[in-house]
This record gives structure tokens, C-alpha cells and sequence, in this order.
């Protein structure tokens, strides 16, 4: 399980590595164009049910944290989707892995 720290928030965003993987290369992308946007997903198990927002800006700190030592093969498709809908009015929604069948990333 991978772990995004933003700002000061008390409560670090966690995310599966290999998702982590894919939204850091679709923030990383936005964020050196000076672009501001959203990051929203759903809470996993053991959080309260809900989803939660964050508002990303080039002026926060940002720091992303894999536990795998080893850096995720990316995926072309899911990059694409991930920054499709990051483009989008809605922001940057942690969309499952084309092909995988999952409900949520």
C-alpha cells in the first residue's frame, strides 16, 4: 500500500502501489505545466465510507511513498484514462486499471 502525503494534512491518502504508480505520473505531468486540479476517490476497507477530495496545486508539498522497492511496469491505457479524466471538470478521479474488471482502483 502506497502512501500520498499533501500538504499538512493530518490524515496521509492511501492508494495501492501500483495505482500510486499511474496518479504520480498524471500529477506529476499537470502540476510542471502549473496546472491546479482535483484528486477524489473512494475510501478502502477499514476507513469510513465515503470518498474524499483533495484540491492539488504547484505550491503544496507533495510526496508520494511506495512499499515496493521496485518500480510498477506503467500501463499506456491507464495513464491515458487516469489523465483523461483529470483533464475533465470533475479532476482526477483513481479510475480502475483498464481491463482488470475492477470496480475501484
Amino acid at each position: 500500500m502506497g502512501t500520498l502525503f499533501y500538504g499538512d494534512a493530518a490524515t496521509p491518502i492511501e492508494i495501492e502501489d501500483r495505482a500510486l504508480a499511474h496518479v504520480k505520473v498524471v500529477i506529476a505531468t499537470k502540476l510542471r505545466r502549473g496546472e491546479s486540479f482535483t484528486l477524489s476517490w473512494t475510501h478502502g476497507p477499514g476507513q469510513e465510507v465515503g470518498r474524499s477530495t483533495v484540491w492539488l496545486h504547484p505550491s503544496i508539498p507533495l510526496r508520494f511513498v511506495f512499499d515496493d522497492p521496485e518500480p510498477a511496469l506503467l500501463s499506456r491505457a491507464w495513464i491515458e484514462d487516469l489523465a483523461n479524466s483529470a483533464n475533465s471538470s470533475g479532476g482526477l478521479l483513481l479510475v480502475p486499471e483498464p481491463g482488470t474488471g475492477e470496480k475501484d482502483a
